[in-house]
């Protein structure tokens, strides 16, 4: 469950750090809505395993009436560990049916410890992210590599105070910005986040040395060295390579 506590962290930190943003716990549902135009980021999450069909159909239930008293397009994100096997393969269509279309699956990911890379990493410069100069790289990157409105993207983290707690970064070639990784902790671990590479600058090993570099840094500001992430197809296979291995499925659903 360490990946389905990490990722309610991040989402709480986010949610926290906005004036419109809530972070509550209902009967079996944890909410963490930053009161975004993102939808992504006005999320409901599992707080305990859940016994049946009907049980996940009732936490469904009491999630969309949250949001729906709030006027708010959002999202479920749920780990399937945190449902039996029967459970497990009706909840899409129960999801469904209660009008959240499947978005996407992404393997959870543990690494205890962090393998040294296969080949050498390119010197890139890496700062975290502490004044409006590095957010605003940072914001750029995310919105071209996950193809979000910038002014979406801006609106999660135009919160000072979520920068002390989101610790993010921003890789530079040649003082251009390049890459970003962001490390949560929560859940007795590291969570790795936001991984991404401008499109003309991948496939050089820009993001694993900006990852590496962040996971370094954050695992000696916290003494933490257990980490995990969620991977997108792209990156399975370096996240393998460094000594990652799935746990889970997380499964999203948006509105």
């Amino acid at each position: 469950m360490t990946v389905a506590d990490n990722l309610r962290e991040s989402f709480r930190i986010i949610a926290a750090s906005r004036r419109p943003g809530e972070v509550r716990e209902l009967q079996g549902v944890s909410i963490a809505a930053a009161g975004v135009a993102f939808q992504m980021f006005n999320a409901a999450f599992l707080s305990t395993p859940v016994a049946n069909e009907a049980d996940l159909a009732r936490r469904i239930l009491l999630a969309s009436l949250h949001f729906d008293a709030r006027g708010l397009e959002w999202a479920w994100w749920v780990c399937d560990d945190w449902m039996e096997g029967r459970v497990r393969r009706q909840s899409r269509r129960l999801f469904e049916k209660n009008g959240l279309r499947h978005s996407v699956d992404l393997p959870g990911m543990i690494a205890e410890r962090v393998l040294p890379p296969v080949k050498k990493l390119p010197a890139i410069d890496v700062r975290r992210v502490r004044d409006a100069h590095t957010a605003d790289d940072f914001c750029g990157i995310g919105s071209a590599c996950f193809h979000v409105p910038i002014v979406w993207f801006r609106e999660v983290f135009d919160s000072q105070c979520v920068w002390d707690r989101f610790m993010s970064y921003v890789g530079y070639v040649d003082g251009e910005p390049v890459c970003t990784t962001a490390v949560i902790e929560g859940g007795g671990a590291l969570g790795v986040y936001n991984v991404a590479t401008l499109p003309q600058h991948q496939c050089r090993g820009y993001g694993e040395a900006v990852m590496r570099h962040a996971l370094a840094d954050a695992g000696r500001i916290t003494g933490i060295e257990r980490t995990i992430l969620q991977s997108t197809p792209a990156g399975l296979r370096l996240y393998q390579r460094m000594g990652y291995y799935a746990v889970t499925s997380v499964a999203v659903y948006s509105t």
